[in-house]
């Protein structure tokens, strides 16, 4: 009898329902759901845990930045010493932004740089916040699929593997529950892996979108300031 289960599909009465055993006694398709689910929800919190760790230190290091550019310390110290070379998004927009304000105040004719320095200058910040923004989000893409589509996934392996279990409980004659459950328990175990990597998933997309949206919105905010810095500062030049 347990041999006439087994190589039918099915597990014998008693057999073991831990999770390690389902996944053992499970079908290869079931499996194979199994394990790209699994090695899904381990890149989602690698993702997740890389972010949230840039994030802080990027607002940290944003945090020493902008007490530097507010102490009053002259522009271009400031500039030689963060913006030449910068190490953070916030530092690199002021230096797209000096640079291209020192070219335009060496640029021959003066009421031609006068008239399109501010241009330049927020051209210069708003492509440098694109670039810097774009580096971040990257990965973000990775989770909002996995949240989408991999209780689906799970779904397809627990569909699979109930199939396989019912096929082969026909084949058998025997409705008897000991007979049954195992076979439909490591089916629905793929649609329970399913959603441990998409519930992650959806949370942490939720969270760090907002969290970026705001980052992005500090560095336009800074973007803005500083335009008008060296507005007033080009005009008291002219």
């Amino acid at each position: 009898m347990d041999q006439a289960v087994n190589s039918l599909g099915l597990q014998a009465p008693g057999s073991s329902l831990s999770l390690l055993g389902m996944f053992v006694h499970a079908g290869l398709v079931v499996q194979l759901v199994i394990v790209l689910l699994l090695l899904a929800s381990v890149w989602v919190w690698a993702i997740i845990i890389e972010k949230t760790m840039t994030l802080r230190r990027l607002n940290r290091e944003a945090d020493g930045f902008e007490d530097k550019f507010w102490s009053g310390r002259s522009l271009e110290e400031l500039y030689d010493v963060e913006g030449a070379e910068p190490a953070h998004p916030l530092a690199a927009v002021f230096g797209a932004a000096m640079g291209e304000w020192r070219r335009s105040a060496r640029a021959a004719g003066a009421d031609v740089a006068r008239s399109s320095v501010g241009q330049r200058v927020e051209r210069a910040m708003g492509v440098t916040t694109m670039r810097e923004m774009d580096r971040l989000e990257k990965h973000m893409v990775f989770l909002a699929s996995i949240g989408a589509t991999a209780p689906f996934v799970g779904l397809f392996g627990t569909v699979w593997g109930i199939m396989h279990s019912f096929s082969a409980i026909a084949a058998m004659h025997n409705t008897n529950l000991a007979v049954v459950a195992p076979g439909i328990a490591e089916a629905l175990f793929a649609t329970a892996v399913g959603l441990i990597a998409a519930i992650p998933a959806v949370l942490a997309y939720n969270k760090l979108s907002t969290d970026l949206s705001r980052f992005a919105g500090r560095l336009e905010g800074f973007s803005a300031e500083f335009s008008a810095i060296l507005s007033r500062q080009t005009e008291e030049r002219a």
